[in-house]
C-alpha cells in the first residue's frame, strides 16, 4: 500500500468509538477481554500478556456532548476527565471490560474512584506509580505495583500473567516502540514527507489494535515514506510540549502546520512511547518493567524529578530535533503542565530558545485567533 492508503486506514481506525473497537476485536476472539488505559502511562505489556487487548482511553474529543459528567466534577477540571467519564454514561465504551488509571494528577486519581462508583460492574484499578526515582528501592516498588495489577486481572477475569507471556509481550512492545521511534526520527530528518497530523494518525491507530497488527503496517509505512515526493519548505522547526495527557484537537495540529511550522518533536500520546530505549530482555519481567519505568522513562510533568529535570529534558529534545523554538500546548486546567511551564520557560530563556504558549481544550473547534498568534510568532522568527 502507498503511505496515503496506510494513513487513511490509520485515520479510519482512530476515528472509531472505543466500544466499537473492543467489539470488533471480540468478534474474532470469543470470550476475550479488553482493558483501556487512561493517559499517560499504563503497562500495556501486562494487559497483553494476560491475553487481553490494550486500548487507550483518551476522552471523547469533539464527538461527545457532556450531558452527565459535568455533575460529577468541579467546573475547573480538564476536558479529558469529563469526556472520558461521559463515554461511560453514553455507553460508548460498552465492550471494554476494564480501566486502568495512574497518578498523573489529582483529577486522574479522583476519576478512577468516580468511575468505580458510577460503573461498579467494570474492573477499575489505580496504579500508584513511583514519583521519586532516586531511591534504590523504587524499581522494586514499581515491580510490585505491576504484580498487584496482574493479580487484579487474574482475580477479576481469571486470566493469569505468566512470566514467559510477559517476557514475550515486552519483546512485542519493544518492537512496536522501535517503529514509533523510527517514525519520529524520520520526521526530524524529513518533516516535509511526514506531517504531524499524519504521524499522529499512525500513532493513535496503534493504540486501537493489537501490537502485532500495528507493527505490520508501521513497517510498510516506514518503507514507503522515503519514496514520497515532497520538497522542503521555509518553515519554523518547533517542538510541541504540554499535550502529554489530554490530546489537542486535530484542527489545532493542522493550524500549527498551516501557520508555517514543521513540528519535529512533541509529547503527543506519550504513554505509548514511554521508554527511551528497549526494556531489557533478560531477567524477571516484572522487575525489568519496573526498572524501565524508573530509569528509562521520558521526562514528563507526571514525574517529579527535581526543578531542573524537565527543562533540561526539553532543551535536550530541542537540540536533538534541531528545533528553533518551542510551542507550549497545555490543556486548560492541566495542573502538571501549567506548573511545569514556569520552570521550563525559565530553562528555555536561559538557553536562549524562543517559545510561546497556546492553551487548548479537546472540544475547541475554532482556531482563527490561535492561527494569528502562531503566524505572528513564526514570522517574527523567520523574518527577523
Amino acid at each position: 500500500m502507498t503511505p496515503d492508503q496506510i494513513l487513511e486506514h490509520c485515520r479510519d481506525l482512530s476515528s472509531q468509538p472505543l466500544g466499537a473497537v473492543a467489539e470488533r476485536w471480540k468478534a474474532t476472539h470469543p470470550g476475550g477481554r479488553v482493558v483501556a488505559a487512561y493517559p499517560v502511562w499504563a503497562p500495556a505489556e501486562i494487559i497483553h500478556a494476560a491475553g487481553m487487548l490494550p486500548l487507550a482511553l483518551l476522552g471523547g474529543g469533539t464527538s461527545v456532548e457532556l450531558t452527565h459528567a459535568d455533575a460529577r466534577f468541579q467546573s475547573f477540571v480538564c476536558s479529558v476527565a469529563k469526556s472520558s467519564l461521559e463515554l461511560g454514561f453514553q455507553g460508548i465504551v460498552k465492550g471494554v471490560d476494564g480501566f486502568v488509571f495512574s497518578n498523573i494528577c489529582d483529577v486522574a486519581r479522583n476519576l478512577s474512584s468516580i468511575w468505580k462508583r458510577n460503573f461498579p460492574d467494570a474492573f477499575v484499578d489505580y496504579l500508584h506509580l513511583p514519583q521519586n526515582s532516586t531511591s534504590p528501592g523504587v524499581p522494586v516498588y514499581a515491580a510490585n505495583e505491576l504484580r498487584r495489577l496482574a493479580a487484579g486481572f487474574e482475580q477479576a477475569f481469571g486470566l493469569k500473567v505468566t512470566e514467559p507471556a510477559l517476557a514475550k509481550s515486552i519483546e512485542i512492545y519493544n518492537a512496536l516502540r522501535a517503529r514509533l521511534r523510527a517514525l519520529y526520527a524520520f520526521r526530524i530528518a524529513e518533516p516535509q514527507k511526514l506531517s504531524t497530523t499524519d504521524l499522529y494518525a499512525a500513532l493513535r491507530a496503534a493504540t486501537c489494535v493489537p501490537p502485532e497488527e500495528a507493527i505490520g503496517w508501521l513497517d510498510a509505512l516506514l518503507a514507503a515514506l522515503p519514496l514520497r515526493d515532497a520538497r522542503p519548505r521555509d518553515r519554523l522547526r518547533v517542538v510541541v510540549e504540554g499535550a502529554f495527557c489530554e490530546q489537542p484537537p486535530l484542527g489545532l495540529l493542522e493550524v500549527l502546520e498551516e501557520a508555517g511550522c514543521y513540528v519535529v518533536e512533541d509529547d503527543l500520546l506519550l504513554g505509548w512511547r514511554w521508554f527511551t530505549s528497549d526494556v531489557a530482555t533478560d531477567g524477571e519481567p516484572f522487575e525489568r518493567l519496573g526498572a524501565a519505568y524508573v530509569n528509562q522513562a521520558v521526562p514528563s510533568s507526571t514525574r517529579h524529578e527535581g526543578r531542573e529535570h524537565r527543562s533540561a529534558g526539553l532543551i535536550e529534545k530541542v537540540r536533538r530535533s534541531k528545533a528553533q523554538a518551542v510551542i507550549f500546548t497545555p490543556a486548560k486546567f492541566c495542573e502538571p503542565a501549567l506548573f511545569d511551564y514556569v520552570l521550563m520557560k525559565q530553562g528555555l530563556e536561559r538557553a536562549g530558545i524562543p517559545h510561546m504558549i497556546v492553551e487548548f481544550e479537546e472540544k475547541m473547534w475554532t482556531f482563527e485567533r490561535t492561527r494569528n498568534e502562531i503566524e505572528t510568532f513564526v514570522e517574527s522568527m523567520l523574518f527577523d
